[in-house]
């Protein structure tokens, strides 16, 4: 299974597979992680890659202490659709 790591100087995770760059983009300050988009390919697309760095990303903003803003449609759903991630929201 193909890892995913944190790109700190582009502030968004990273998980290639099969040569397709797969990202969840994040603008971080005033501790709270900004989700802003989760891009994966349309060729390998359908292989649950999107839930998998948002789950990572999740898990991550929890071990750093921040709140989560979910400005990505599929992050907000997603989060929406994991009740154990809700506490992570940060006050609208």
């Amino acid at each position: 299974m193909n890892s995913i790591h944190f790109n700190e100087a582009d502030s968004r995770f990273e998980l290639t597979v099969d040569g397709h760059l797969c990202v969840l983009e994040m603008r971080l300050g005033d501790g709270m992680a900004r989700m802003l988009s989760v891009r994966v390919p349309k060729a390998v697309g359908g292989q649950g890659l999107a839930g998998r760095l948002t789950r990572h990303a999740l898990d991550w903003a929890r071990e750093q202490g921040l709140k989560v803003d979910p400005a990505c449609p599929y992050v907000d759903t997603w989060i929406q659709r994991h009740p154990e991630y809700q506490d992570l929201l940060a006050e609208r």
